[in-house]
C-alpha cells in the first residue's frame, strides 16, 4: 500500500511528528508546503484561515512587497554620489541635458539620470609635431604643445562628440595658418615666440567656433628645426649667419674705440692751433709795441739806443753758445772764445741759484770786453790803413 493511500497507519501517527506516519513513509509534501504557507502568512500578516488559495495569495503579496523594498532601498542608495572641488557634473535625465551640478554630496535617480563628472581646474597638455611649408615655400617642422583646460562643461560633453580629436585638428589648421605665414628665418630664429602667440589667438577662435568649451592657457613652441635630410646644409646657414653677426660686433666694437679716440685727437689738433694762433698773435702784439716803445726811444737818442741794441743782441747770441769765433777785420787771425771754461773757472762750488747770476754777470763782462776789444781793433787798423 501506498504511503498516501486512505486506510494506511495515518491514525497511528505522532501527533508530535509534523510530517505523520513516524518512520512508516516518507512525510506528505502537500501537508507540509500547506503548514510553511501558513507560517509565513503569520510572518507577513496573512490571513489565518484554512483555504489554500487565500494563503498563495497573501504569501505572493508579501514577498513582492520585500523584494519592491529591497530595490527601492538600493536604488536609492545607487542614487548617491561624490563631486570634488575641481570636479563639475552635467546631468542628463533620459538623454537629454537637465543640470550641471557643483562639488559637494549629489544624488540623482539611477537609471533615469547619467550624470558626466568633468575635472574643470586639471592643466591637460596636447603634444603635436607636424612637417609645413613656410611663407618663403621652406619645409620647417614644428614642434609644440598646448596647455588647455575645461571651462564650459556643457560644451564640453555635449556640443562635440570628441574634444581632444577636434583640439588636435584644430591645432593643426591655427598652426599651418600661422607657420606658413612666415618665413623660415623666424620659424627657426627668434620669431618662435610670435608664433606661439598667434597660434593660441587663432586656436582659441576655432575652439570658441566648434563650441568645444576648452580654455587653451598657453601655446609652447617646444622646437623647429628643418628635415633630417637638409639639416647639414641649415646648420652651414646657421654658422654663417652667427659669423655674420660676431663680425659685425666686432667691426662694431672697433668702431666704438676709435671713433672717439679720432674725435678726441682733432679736438686736440684744433685746441693748438687755437693756442698758436692766439700765442703768434700776442708776440706779434708785443713785438709790435716793444718796436713802438723802441722807435720811441730811438728818436730821443739814437746812437745810445743802436747801442743798447746791439749789445742785447750780441748778449742773446752769446748766452746761447758755448764757443764763439771773431773774425778781426783787415787780418787773418781769427778770435777765439771758450765761453765755457770761463764760465767754468768761475767757481764750481757755488750754489746754482748763484751759478745763474755768476754767469748772466760773466757774460754782461764778456760782452762788454769783446765789443770793446773790438773797437780796439777797428783803431788799430784805421791807423794802419792810413
Amino acid at each position: 500500500m501506498a504511503w498516501n493511500e486512505p486506510g494506511g497507519n495515518g491514525n497511528d501517527k505522532d501527533p508530535k511528528d509534523p510530517w505523520g506516519g513516524g518512520d512508516q513513509g516518507p512525510p506528505d509534501l502537500d501537508e507540509a508546503l500547506r503548514k510553511f504557507q501558513e507560517k509565513l502568512g503569520g510572518i507577513f500578516g496573512g490571513g489565518g484561515g484554512s483555504g489554500g488559495n487565500n494563503d498563495g495569495v497573501a504569501l505572493s503579496g508579501g514577498l513582492l512587497g520585500v523584494v519592491l523594498g529591497i530595490v527601492l532601498i538600493a536604488w536609492g542608495l545607487l542614487g548617491f554620489y561624490q563631486v570634488d572641488e575641481q570636479e563639475r557634473g552635467v546631468v542628463l535625465r533620459f538623454g537629454k541635458y537637465y543640470d550641471t551640478v557643483q562639488p559637494g554630496l549629489q544624488w540623482n535617480p539611477k537609471l533615469i539620470d547619467t550624470v558626466e563628472v568633468v575635472n574643470v581646474s586639471r592643466v591637460r597638455s596636447s603634444s603635436h609635431r607636424e612637417q609645413m611649408l613656410t611663407e618663403d615655400e621652406n619645409i620647417v617642422e614644428v614642434n609644440l604643445q598646448v596647455q588647455y583646460t575645461v571651462n564650459d562643461v556643457k560644451d564640453f560633453v555635449l556640443k562635440v562628440r570628441n574634444p581632444e580629436s577636434s583640439l588636435q585638428h584644430a591645432t593643426e589648421s591655427a598652426l599651418r595658418h600661422v607657420v606658413g605665414s612666415s618665413e623660415m628665418t623666424q620659424v627657426l630664429t627668434d620669431g618662435r615666440e610670435k608664433i606661439g602667440v598667434d597660434v593660441q589667438s587663432r586656436l582659441q577662435d576655432y575652439l570658441d567656433l566648434y563650441q568645444t568649451g576648452i580654455m587653451v592657457s598657453q601655446v609652447t613652441i617646444a622646437s623647429t628645426q628643418p628635415p633630417a635630410e637638409v639639416q647639414a646644409a641649415f646648420d652651414d646657414v646657421i654658422k654663417a649667419r652667427e659669423d655674420e653677426e660676431r663680425l659685425k660686433n666686432e667691426a662694431q666694437a672697433y668702431a666704438n674705440g676709435i671713433i672717439p679716440e679720432a674725435r678726441g685727437g682733432a679736438q686736440r689738433m684744433i685746441e693748438e692751433a687755437n693756442a698758436y694762433k692766439e700765442q703768434v698773435i700776442a708776440e706779434a702784439e708785443g713785438e709790435a709795441q716793444r718796436f713802438v716803445k723802441l722807435l720811441t726811444e730811438y728818436e730821443k737818442a739814437p746812437e745810445v739806443t743802436r747801442e743798447r741794441l746791439y749789445i742785447d743782441a750780441v748778449e742773446s747770441v752769446l748766452s746761447q753758445s758755448s764757443k764763439v769765433m771773431v773774425d778781426i777785420e783787415g787780418g787773418n787771425n781769427m778770435l777765439y772764445l771758450p765761453l765755457d771754461k770761463i764760465i767754468g773757472q768761475g767757481g764750481t762750488s757755488a750754489s746754482s741759484s748763484q751759478r745763474g747770476s755768476f754767469e748772466q754777470t760773466d757774460i754782461r763782462e764778456l760782452t762788454n770786453r769783446v765789443v770793446e776789444q773790438l773797437r780796439r781793433d777797428n783803431q788799430s787798423n784805421r791807423r794802419e790803413g792810413r
